[in-house]
C-alpha cells in the first residue's frame, strides 16, 4: 500500500458523550493542519465499544463541529460498520504466525504483569501456549525484540522497546470486539491518511500502531501529538472527569479559546469577526512551532468543572 502525496489528514472522536474542550483541541488541531497545508480533512466516529458509548454523542458531536463552520471531505467513516476488514487484518495475521490466544483474565495479568514506570506489561503467559483446561479469551500480537523509533513534529523523538516496555499486546479484546491499536491502523491505512495531529495521551501508544503497520506494510503516517487538556487535578478532560460539553455562541468564544490554548495568533477583536473570517485567519497562520511542546496543559476553567445533576 504507497500512501498519497497529498496531504490526508483526520479527526477520530469516541462517542462517549458531547464534544468537549479536549476533544475539540485536536479536532481544530488536526483541520487546521490540514487547511493550513492545502489538504484534506476526514472524520472518523470510533464507535468500537458499545459499553462506553452514549446514544446520540456521535450525532451530537457531528453537529457540534457543523455549528463551529468545520467542514470535512467524504463521507463520515463508522469503525462499527468495518468489522470485516478488521477480520481480514487478523486472518492476515493470524496466517503470519503473529497472533496467539490468551486465557487470562485482568485480575490475573494484574497479578502477574511486570511493573514497569509506565505500567504492567504482560509476561507472556499464554505466549507458548494456552495453560492446561483454559481457553482463548483475547488475542495478542507477539512482539519482537526490535525498539521502535518515533520522530513526532512537536513532543520530539521516542523510542520504545515494545518487548520490554509494554509486552505482547491485544488485538482482539475478550469481549470480542477490536482492540483500538488495531482499528486505528487499518483505518488510518485504509483512509490513505498523512497526517495524524491527534492528543498526547495516544502517544505512548504509537509505537505499537507503527510496528503493526511494518508488519502489515502499510505506511506510517506523520505524527503530531498536541498538549491534552487537562483539569484543575491534572486529569484528563473526559466524560469520566465531567468535562462540559462545548457551548457555540456567536462570539467565537469556544474556537479562541483552543487558539489561545495552542499558543496561536489571533487577531484583533476575535468576538468581532465572523466565523468564516477567524476560520480563514486561523488556516493562514497556523505554526506548529508555537504549540507547546508539553504532554498536557491546563483547560481553561470554565471547560473543566464538575457537572452538577438536578
Amino acid at each position: 500500500m504507497t500512501v498519497s502525496n497529498k496531504y490526508r489528514g483526520r479527526f477520530a472522536p469516541s462517542p462517549t458523550g458531547p464534544l468537549h474542550f479536549g476533544s475539540l483541541v485536536a479536532a481544530v488541531g488536526s483541520y487546521l493542519d490540514a487547511r493550513h497545508n492545502q489538504g484534506e480533512w476526514l472524520l472518523r466516529i470510533e464507535d468500537l465499544d458499545p459499553p462506553r458509548e452514549t446514544p446520540g454523542a456521535a450525532a451530537g458531536i457531528l453537529k457540534t463541529l457543523e455549528a463551529l463552520g468545520m467542514t470535512w471531505d467524504g463521507e463520515v467513516i463508522y469503525q462499527s460498520r468495518r468489522n470485516d476488514y478488521y477480520r481480514t487484518v487478523l486472518d492476515t495475521l493470524q496466517r503470519q504466525g503473529q497472533l496467539y490466544g490468551c486465557a487470562c483474565t485482568r485480575k490475573e495479568i494484574a497479578d502477574s504483569a511486570v511493573r514497569m514506570e509506565s505500567g504492567g506489561i504482560y509476561p507472556g503467559t499464554c505466549r507458548g501456549g494456552l495453560p492446561a483446561g483454559r481457553s482463548a479469551r483475547a488475542l495478542r500480537l507477539r512482539v519482537d525484540p526490535a525498539t521502535i523509533e518515533l520522530v513526532d513534529r512537536l513532543q520530539g523523538r521516542l523510542q520504545q522497546r515494545l518487548e520490554t516496555e509494554v509486552g505482547d499486546f491485544v488485538v482482539r479484546r475478550a469481549d470480542q470486539l477490536v482492540a483500538y491499536q488495531l482499528a486505528v491502523v487499518v483505518d488510518d491505512a485504509e483512509q490513505d491518511i498523512t497526517h495524524v495531529v491527534r492528543g498526547a495521551d495516544l502517544l505512548d501508544s504509537t509505537p505499537r500502531q507503527m510496528y503493526l503497520q511494518q508488519l502489515l506494510d502499510f505506511p506510517a503516517p506523520a505524527y503530531l501529538h498536541l498538549p491534552v487538556a487537562v483539569n484543575t487535578s491534572s486529569e484528563k478532560l473526559s466524560k469520566q472527569t465531567f468535562a462540559h460539553g462545548v457551548v457555540i455562541d456567536e462570539r467565537n468564544t469556544a474556537l479562541a479559546d483552543v487558539l489561545r490554548f495552542l499558543h496561536q495568533p489571533l487577531p484583533e477583536s476575535p468576538q468581532d469577526a465572523s466565523r468564516e473570517e477567524l476560520w480563514q485567519w486561523a488556516i493562514a497562520h497556523w505554526d506548529t512551532n508555537a504549540v507547546p511542546a508539553q504532554r498536557m496543559l491546563p483547560a481553561p476553567e470554565q471547560y473543566s468543572g464538575e457537572i452538577t445533576q438536578d
